[in-house]
């Protein structure tokens, strides 16, 4: 830590608030270090799985996804669109269309803003969104029941390291009622902690691809 030389803290605090919580901003620094560095190690990890396998083992992620959700009608899940080599759970997405379910993807409208949720089902129209992913073009926008996020990492208290854009931390807190949310991700995607942060906000129950669940305490 540096030297503060400055002759004092500045009247305003604001500026170590984060959406209303406080945050010691040299505690902040070194946990975007670690994330970095871990969001790299863990991308090069699952880059480097061959096709064949991902298939395989994103066989058996769906396979213990089935035993944690009963997709039905009039019941409303997010789900995603498989990008830089996450499970591709696009079959099961369908599944839950012809069990009566509203498939939902989510949208990024403006950078930093929550998400939305948006329509889905097989064969509808598609456009590119903000990061080039693929959204449903013309779906109505809805408030899930249960979100089914993918994961680049995960701890023992179900946190989620993502992408590193937030959008899903920053979306969550502001959906009333609280969806039921699930991580998926492939096995070694497991870490001892991502060094959790007040904004940060843990997920119900975890698939991972070696056919494990697990729930938050």
């Amino acid at each position: 830590m540096q030297d503060d030389d400055t002759g004092g803290s500045a009247p305003c605090m604001a500026h170590l608030l984060i959406g209303g919580k406080p945050v010691d901003p040299g505690t902040m620094r070194d946990v975007a270090r670690f994330r970095k560095a871990e969001r790299t190690r863990l991308m090069q990890s699952r880059r480097a799985v061959s096709s064949p396998d991902r298939e395989a083992l994103t066989r058996d992620l769906r396979a213990a996804l089935d035993t944690i959700v009963t997709p039905h009608p009039g019941m409303r899940i997010a789900a995603y669109w498989p990008i830089r080599g996450e499970p591709d759970l696009r079959d099961w997405m369908v599944a839950a269309h012809e069990a009566g379910a509203t498939v939902l993807l989510p949208v990024v409208i403006a950078k930093d803003a929550p998400l939305v949720f948006r329509a889905w089902s097989p064969g509808c129209a598609m456009t590119r969104g903000i990061w080039d992913i693929p959204v449903p073009a013309h779906g109505v926008e809805a408030v899930p029941d249960v979100v089914i996020s993918p994961l680049l990492g995960v701890d023992g208290g179900c946190f989620r390291l993502g992408n590193g854009g937030g959008y899903y931390d920053r979306t969550l807190c502001d959906l009333h009622p609280a969806p039921r949310v699930i991580g998926v991700g492939f096995a070694d995607c497991v870490i001892p902690t991502i060094f959790p942060m007040p904004w940060d906000i843990p997920m119900d129950s975890v698939v991972l691809s070696d056919g494990s669940v697990r729930h938050r305490a």
